[in-house]
């Protein structure tokens, strides 16, 4: 059974906004490793030699066909109980944000209204010169006919709509996470080794600002020591019974799918 605290469940039981941090461990869980799998075609690349924008300029069909592959890991994924988890906390808060650092689409999938990706989404692509979405399917059919996806209507190429190494988040990501930090009453850091900025500040930024900040990771992390508390295991064992918990204090509502 997860060790987490009365208050914990009772600030959560009060709060108008919780804000959520995840990371690659919530993924994890779905299956997902954290840029490639062990064993697949892509092995002998490191991320960094294919996440730039100087690699996908230099070799843009190579870059699309190991994107083309992550995304396809990713589509073969399933949220897992950790992201139906916070989606169900929805029911007992009047506003739940999570704020992600994975590209992997799951939070939508699980349900979550309020996702915000600060690393883009690698379900979509756009066009790098006129910056209009690409329609899905195409860097599929371009790679089959080996040669590199072109926008239909400039022939500008397409690119996944993820940050690379070097490239700055999406200041609209960042907004709206200072946002939801700022607003938050209680704030949970899951899944994430807290030591990559700006992501990293933002529970103890939360903290500073009157939040309940507790983590849930199998690990110490780089807030450990900086938050309330620090519940030990992985989100999804975690955070089912802590929504039931959530709910069995609002009344009895139904429990955590």
């Amino acid at each position: 059974m997860p060790d987490f605290s009365d208050a914990l469940v009772d600030r959560l039981s009060r709060a108008d906004h919780v804000a959520v941090l995840t990371g690659a461990g919530i993924s994890a869980e779905s299956g997902i490793s954290t840029f490639r799998d062990p064993d697949g075609l892509w092995e002998e690349f490191e991320p960094q030699e294919l996440a730039n924008v100087e690699a996908f300029l230099d070799n843009p069909e190579l870059v699309q066909g190991w994107y083309r592959h992550r995304r396809q890991v990713v589509e073969e994924a399933e949220p897992n109980a950790g992201h139906r988890a916070l989606a169900a906390l929805e029911a007992h808060v009047p506003a739940v944000s999570v704020v992600t650092q994975n590209v992997d689409d799951l939070h939508n999938r699980a349900g979550s209204s309020t996702v915000i990706e600060l690393h883009g989404n690698i379900t979509h692509n756009y066009c790098v010169d006129c910056e209009r979405d690409a329609a899905p399917g195409t860097v599929d059919a371009a790679i089959q006919h080996g040669q590199p996806a072109r926008c239909p209507d400039c022939d500008g190429l397409i690119r996944p709509d993820v940050v690379w190494f070097g490239e700055m988040l999406p200041p609209d990501a960042v907004e709206r996470a200072d946002a939801a930090t700022a607003q938050a009453d209680v704030f949970l850091s899951v899944g994430t080794s807290a030591v990559v900025y700006p992501a990293a500040r933002y529970p103890v930024v939360a903290r500073e600002q009157g939040a309940y900040v507790a983590e849930v990771n199998p690990d110490t992390t780089g807030v450990t020591d900086a938050v309330d508390e620090s519940i030990r295991g992985p989100a999804g064992e975690v955070l089912p019974v802590l929504v039931d918990a959530v709910a069995d204090s609002d009344g009895g509502a139904e429990p955590t799918p």
